[in-house]
């Protein structure tokens, strides 16, 4: 496994229990997200704009949605991401460690690991024309630093999108060839990012692994989606992808109303599920974020329960997890989804 000089520390606290703490550099945003307490009516499904033939059998008109996150009937799986308070990731932590709450009540946790486990991994590139000049490259080279830190049997996905969404690679586990096919792309047009997430999770959820993401590289606008802003949102709670964010904003963009916007929408589409997004500065610190964004999927804890009160009556459903630190240790804090829908497992 590829970890970076001096980004790992190991610590045996007095339980004996070991703590792998992976530190990165960059600074978390905090997620507080309410969701809804009852799902709203489905919405029929639309059709992202045609793609080429060879991608026609992968984007069919009406495709349905993407599975909700529950694997096997009412068995309620999901990820979870411990930190320290220096933002560090805390491996090695065992079940006993860790209490889910289900609307408030206890649950007994009945699947748990913490395995470096490879991920399906969807790769959505703006190559609108709000993405030119040199974002397009530094997004890029950003891009191979999360590529040599992941797994090595990752699974990956490449969708780019301006005024529609195309699939550009589809389930390859060399990343070196995602990061060819983004040589020579030419930014122009409007911003289907919509569309291109909507594509993305019906695609990933469809890859080999259990595991789940998406890397979402945008300024954050969205101008020219058939899908709107809440159908994706109401998909990302509903499916079990974390999608992550990278906003890549100019100077002039981040205070401006469009980016401020943009940077409302990444924030959204992350925290709803389970992920996180990010705005770098610069291009060091856009290589450190997706190195960090590598390694957290790699330093994550899979955890399944089966709710006592299971009811398949479509409503939502709010998971609540707190974990408790060894003896010695200080604070720990946990990022997940925040729910579900109860609807039968249709996987």
């Amino acid at each position: 496994m590829y970890l970076p000089a001096g980004r790992v520390t190991k610590l045996v606290p007095l339980s004996l229990l070991a703590l792998l703490l992976v530190i990165f550099p960059a600074s978390l945003r905090a997620q507080d997200k309410t969701e809804d307490k009852h799902a709203s009516d489905a919405s029929t499904a639309k059709p992202v704009e045609t793609p080429p033939a060879e991608e026609q059998k992968e984007q069919k008109q009406g495709q349905e949605i993407a599975g909700p996150v529950i694997v096997n009937t009412d068995l309620i799986t999901f990820t979870v991401t411990v930190t320290d308070t220096y933002g560090r990731y805390v491996s090695g932590l065992g079940k006993n460690a860790f209490t889910v709450m289900d609307d408030k009540k206890p649950q007994e946790i009945t699947y748990f690991s913490d395995d470096d486990s490879p991920v399906s991994v969807g790769v959505i590139f703006d190559v609108s024309g709000s993405m030119g000049g040199d974002k397009i490259s530094r997004a890029r080279d950003a891009l191979s630093k999360f590529i040599q830190t992941s797994h090595d049997s990752d699974e990956y996905f490449l969708i780019a999108f301006n005024s529609r969404a195309q699939l550009l690679l589809d389930k390859t586990r060399d990343g070196n060839a995602v990061l060819d096919k983004l040589t020579f792309v030419q930014t122009k047009n409007n911003t289907a990012l919509y569309d291109a997430c909507y594509l993305g999770v019906e695609k990933v959820q469809r890859g080999a692994h259990p595991k789940r993401a998406l890397l979402l590289i945008s300024d954050g606008q969205d101008n020219n989606s058939r899908y709107t802003f809440n159908e994706l949102r109401r998909l990302l709670k509903e499916s079990d992808v974390t999608l992550y964010g990278i906003g890549i904003l100019s100077g002039n963009d981040a205070g401006s109303s469009l980016g401020m916007e943009g940077q409302g929408i990444l924030d959204e589409l992350a925290g709803v599920s389970g992920g996180k997004a990010f705005f770098p500065r610069s291009a060091a610190e856009m290589d450190d974020i997706f190195e960090q964004i590598a390694l957290e999927l790699r330093h994550q804890y899979s955890i399944g329960y089966k709710p006592t009160d299971f009811a398949n009556d479509g409503h939502w459903h709010r998971i609540k997890v707190k974990v408790t630190p060894p003896r010695g240790l200080p604070r720990l804090f946990v990022r997940s989804k925040e729910g579900y829908y109860a609807i039968p497992g249709s996987r």
